[in-house]
């Protein structure tokens, strides 16, 4: 994934300001920074779900939004956005999941509306998540019958299902009880384990120094600092940075 000069505008709010970020295939970025930084809404313009004012996102080296086609530069239409979507995972700090849905059938919808699986293929699959997971023993649970902790782990085993090539975590553990936080960490970590490149969202300053690769810290819509996790969490080059860290440690 490779962002370059990305600028995002709210009414008179400038979001993100001439964002540059590039992430190598089977690695963990860990993104902090406080509260209206523009962290989740970075994620959400690499996932597709909100435009861009000026910029440039590639995933997989195609660009996100926008085709070109004869030397012109066109908008995607929402099944074009669609199918780009595909590629990338998101997972959301609140489940997002379908209540009348069972945690299997949760899992399956995608590959089966969106990949075309048959049944017993989206089944297999949807199965195979949910044991990653930790879930193997709630396919038929609802959503209302699981903890927090337990429906955040089946909104990555619905991520995980549709095979995508970066999955994208908006701050996955803040919703949660804090005694619910180490099983969701634990199943991040397993995931990032198997080479999935991921961009992760997130507070938890232990989780980024054991997993990622780099960390980079964004503040007022600006990548202010970025480098290797040790580096950047234990001698940060910029006193914003290095403030930061001392109220999240």
């Amino acid at each position: 994934m490779v962002a370059q000069g990305i600028n995002k505008w709210l009414g008179q709010n400038h979001i993100l300001r001439g964002v540059d970020m590039s992430i190598e295939a089977g690695e963990i970025v860990c993104v902090l920074g406080p509260s209206g930084s523009g962290k989740s809404t970075l994620l959400r313009c690499i996932n597709g779900l909100e435009s861009i004012e000026s910029g440039t996102i590639l995933v997989g080296g195609d660009r996100v939004g926008f085709k070109t086609h004869k030397g012109h530069l066109y908008e995607h239409t929402e099944a074009e956005a669609a199918k780009m979507r595909r590629r990338v995972g998101m997972v959301f700090q609140h489940f997002n999941l379908f209540n009348h849905m069972t945690a299997l059938q949760n899992v399956t919808y995608g590959p089966r509306r969106v990949l075309g699986q048959s049944k017993a293929e989206a089944l297999e699959l949807g199965l195979d998540a949910l044991s990653k997971v930790g879930l193997a023993d709630k396919p038929g649970s609802y959503p209302a019958q699981l903890s927090g902790g337990q429906q955040q782990r089946v909104a990555i085993a619905r991520a995980l299902a549709m095979k995508p090539q970066l999955m994208l975590f908006d701050e996955p553990t803040s919703a949660l009880d804090p005694e619910l936080v180490g099983d969701v960490l634990t199943v991040m970590k397993r995931v990032a384990e198997e080479g999935m490149t991921m961009i992760v969202v997130t507070h938890e300053i232990g989780f980024a120094r054991e997993v990622a690769d780099r960390v980079v810290f964004m503040d007022e819509g600006r990548v202010v600092e970025s480098g290797p996790a040790a580096q950047v969490l234990d001698s940060p080059a910029h006193q914003r940075t290095a403030n930061f860290l001392r109220h999240v440690k």
